[in-house]
């Protein structure tokens, strides 16, 4: 990640509904929300909902897929791996590997499908 994209995930963020709706879809994992029930669970209203996961998704850092009916969101830990990879890039006086364990420990390999 470089620090235009950085910056624009950090943008992405410094919204409270935005914020909030990336924290509940980290919560629930890979399996996503429909966009209905996040809507419900911040009472949000739908079109306001959706230019912010729309912000989102932009960001690298929430994607959807189509499932009948309704659009299932969930968080893309590929993409929030490295906004936390490059927010730690230089930790420990240029030893990154020392920071390996927490990224690991905040976004494990079980998270990631290869398809976000």
């Amino acid at each position: 990640m470089d620090i235009n994209n950085a910056i624009r995930a950090l943008g992405a963020l410094s919204q409270r509904s935005r914020l909030e709706a990336f924290r509940l879809l980290v919560r629930c994992g890979i399996e996503g929300m429909p966009a209905g029930g996040i809507a419900a669970a911040l009472d949000i209203p739908h079109n306001t909902l959706s230019s912010h996961l729309s912000i989102l998704a932009n960001a690298g850092l929430v994607n959807s897929r189509r499932e009948g009916r309704s659009i299932i969101y969930r968080v893309d830990f590929n993409g929030t791996r490295g906004l936390l990879s490059f927010l730690l890039e230089e930790c420990c006086q240029g030893r990154p590997e020392l920071c390996t364990p927490v990224l690991d420990g905040l976004l494990p390999e079980c998270c990631e499908t290869g398809d976000g």
